[in-house]
C-alpha cells in the first residue's frame, strides 16, 4: 500500500494504513510514521531531545497566561506560530510584535489546545530532502513566493506557490543531507520529505513530512523514471523480506 494523500490521525488514510499493516501488507506511509510526523509538538520534542538542529521552539498551551511574555523574552520578534497538525502552510502565521502575536494566538487556539512558537529564520528557499529506507533519494529547493515569507501563500480560493530547483543529492551540502538522515532515523524507515533551512553553516530542520510530494516535473526532474524505480524496488525488497520470515 502506497498512500499518496495528505495524512492525518483522525482520517481514513491512518485507518487504511493500520488495517493494511495488520493484514501483513507492506505499507508506505506506515501508521507509526503518520503518528510521529503529523504532530508537530511531538516532532519538535523528538528532534530537540536527540540534538537534531531546529529553530528555537516553544510549546504554548491555551490556558497559559504568560505565553506572549514568554515568546517575547525567549524568541523575540518576528516570530512564527503554528498549530501541531497544519499542512501546506495552513495554520501558520507570522507575528511582528506583541499585538499581532496576541491576535494570532487567539485564532490558532480556536483550532488547537497547543501552539508552537518558533524563531523566525528567513531564507530565500527551503531544502526538501526526500529520504526512503534511510537514504536520500532526491533534493529540491522550494523557493518562497515573491514578496512573501513562505513557499505557499493562501488568499481566498487561490493558492500561490514559489518556484523550485531540483538537483542531485550529491550537490547538496553534506550537513543538510546529514540533518535529514538524522531526523528521519528517529521516525522510521519509510518515505519522508525533510524541510530544512540553511544560512551559511547553520542548518535547521523545520519538519519531517511523512507523505512528501513526488510530482511529475518537480521532485523527479533530475532522476526522472529512476525515482519511481527506487520506490518500487523498496517495496519489492520489503515484500521479499516478508516472504522469508
Amino acid at each position: 500500500m502506497f498512500i499518496r494523500e495528505t495524512t492525518a490521525i483522525d482520517h481514513h488514510t491512518y485507518r487504511f494504513a493500520r488495517k493494511a499493516e495488520a493484514e501483513g501488507m507492506v505499507v508506505i506511509d506506515d501508521p507509526v510514521s503518520i503518528l510521529r510526523c503529523t504532530n508537530k509538538v511531538f516532532l519538535a520534542d523528538l528532534l530537540k531531545n536527540n540534538k537534531v538542529p531546529t529553530p528555537k521552539t516553544l510549546i504554548l498551551s491555551k490556558d497559559q497566561k504568560d505565553a506572549v511574555e514568554q515568546v517575547a523574552n525567549e524568541l523575540g520578534f518576528p516570530v512564527v506560530i503554528k498549530i501541531p497538525d497544519g499542512a501546506f502552510s495552513r495554520g501558520v502565521a507570522k507575528a511582528k510584535d506583541e499585538k499581532e502575536l496576541k491576535a494570532g494566538l487567539k485564532e490558532l487556539f480556536k483550532q488547537s489546545a497547543l501552539v508552537l512558537a518558533q524563531e523566525y529564520f528567513y531564507t530565500d528557499y527551503d531544502w526538501r530532502i526526500g529520504v526512503l529506507g534511510g537514504r536520500a533519494i532526491y533534493a529540491c529547493k522550494y523557493l518562497m513566493v515573491k514578496g512573501h515569507w513562505q513557499i505557499y501563500q493562501h488568499g481566498g480560493a487561490s493558492v500561490q506557490s514559489g518556484g523550485f530547483e531540483t538537483m542531485p543529492t550529491y550537490e547538496v551540502p553534506r550537513n543538510v543531507i546529514q540533518a535529514a538522515l538524522n531526523s528521519t532515523r528517529l521516525i522510521g524507515n519509510g518515505l519522508y520529505g525533510v524541510d530544512i533551512k540553511q544560512a551559511g553553516n547553520r542548518v535547521a530542520v523545520i519538519e519531517v513530512n511523512d507523505n512528501p510530494s513526488i510530482d511529475s516535473g518537480v521532485e523527479d526532474k533530475f532522476l526522472g523514471g529512476e525515482l519511481y524505480t527506487l520506490v518500487m524496488q523498496e517495496f519489492l525488497s520489503r515484500m521479499e523480506e516478508n516472504r522469508r520470515r
